[in-house]
């Protein structure tokens, strides 16, 4: 955070800051104190805003800091001055001011996202729905990161670390998530704990323009998969091809996965589907739990059946091919692919649901990359998956 900007003010040249100094600047710039006291100030041009942030700078253990003291006028100058006297103190006598740094009264993102929530309650009239999508997707995507970390100590970079690996894939929850830590961020600034957003204005430059995943990834929005399915039932198309896309929204599973599908892995009594580990992209066994209307289109398929393993065969007796899907919700004017719907899944499920991360995960089949955890977890939570996809099944069908 290197000071490049200068200031003909007596209070820069004396080497200290004076009040009206703080009070009245209004030019963007990092202006120096005594004890390494700096005032940082942001002028915002789209908002014509103006924050000030008080910094304290010094070498820690050979180290050189940048540690935050809060937001000016929360913070005064006198105060900020004291707090830079006894961190220069504790760093000279080789201690690490960071040990004395969190206030009492500074609450962690989490406790404030309680907070704001709580405030927030009142006036959500839909039955706690808005309530449950806050907590599901914070708790999925937030907190892992930012959750335990003091409200004054978020980045910028700590944001872009939550938003950033699921920008491209998950945009549409990306940006509820940033407006959400957002509005926490807001509560903070307001409370005096900071003297600025870090999901705000300095954030939207920094993110990847246009990342809808509707056009990158083909991937209707959760809202419309209903509808979709619905015009593709009610169509006159090739009715094998007709179940698989339908048990494949279901299911969440990938194209490849139904096609291949045989009658031997479906277990009618535990309504449950297993799927080889050959067959597998992470070639582990996945089982599958089976909703009622999944179990409805498997009966039709049976119906149909011409003799052959496959659940779903193409009108020559093999599978039906990589493309017959696709071309099929390509020809009703539906704008996805078939492994789009996974993602329309993902989406719903932090949306609408409190249902953990974990569960939403295994229900896509996804590997876990954290090797500890994933030694330690005897379970596939299928019991859990099992009310997830079911709930999921409802959803979509209107």
């Amino acid at each position: 955070m290197g000071s490049h900007y200068t200031t003909t003010s007596n209070a820069a040249r004396s080497g200290r800051l004076n009040a009206a100094f703080v009070r009245t600047v209004s030019r963007s710039g990092v202006y120096g104190d005594q004890h390494g006291l700096r005032l940082r100030v942001h002028k915002s041009r789209k908002r014509q805003s103006i924050s000030k942030q008080w910094i304290w700078r010094g070498t820690v253990n050979g180290t050189r800091r940048d540690i935050g003291l809060g937001g000016f006028p929360w913070v005064s100058l006198a105060e900020a001055r004291q707090t830079a006297f006894e961190y220069r103190k504790i760093s000279k006598a080789g201690g690490d001011p960071k040990t004395l740094r969190r206030r009492p009264e500074v609450p962690t993102f989490a406790q404030a996202a309680e907070t704001v929530i709580a405030i927030h309650r009142e006036g959500w009239k839909d039955g706690g729905k808005s309530e449950m999508q806050w907590r599901a997707s914070l708790r999925d995507y937030a907190m892992p990161r930012l959750g335990r970390k003091g409200i004054d100590e978020i980045t910028t970079a700590d944001v872009m670390a939550v938003l950033i690996p699921h920008w491209h894939t998950r945009t549409e929850t990306m940006r509820r998530v940033r407006q959400r830590i957002g509005a926490v961020m807001k509560w903070a600034v307001a409370q005096g704990h900071r003297g600025d957003n870090p999901a705000g204005d300095a954030i939207a430059a920094a993110l990847p323009k246009g990342g809808s995943v509707r056009r990158h990834q083909r991937a209707l929005p959760f809202r419309e998969v209903g509808a979709a399915l619905a015009r593709v039932r009610t169509s006159n198309a090739y009715r094998p091809a007709v179940l698989a896309f339908e048990f494949l929204v279901l299911t969440a599973c990938r194209s490849g996965e139904v096609r291949f599908a045989t009658w031997d892995e479906i277990d009618f009594a535990s309504a449950t589907w297993t799927i080889p580990a050959r067959r597998m992209k992470a070639e582990r066994e996945h089982r599958v739990p089976l909703s009622a209307r999944a179990l409805e289109i498997l009966r039709e398929a049976r119906a149909l059946a011409d003799g052959s393993d496959l659940i779903f065969p193409s009108q020559r007796a093999r599978a039906i091919h990589g493309g017959t899907v696709s071309r099929l919700i390509r020809e009703l004017g539906i704008d996805a692919v078939p492994h789009g719907f996974r993602s329309s899944f993902r989406d719903w499920a932090a949306e609408c649901t409190d249902v953990p991360r974990e569960v939403c995960e295994l229900a896509l089949a996804h590997v876990n990359s954290d090797r500890v955890e994933a030694a330690y977890r005897r379970t596939d939570l299928f019991d859990r998956r099992r009310a997830l996809m079911e709930q999921w099944s409802e959803f979509v069908a209107g």
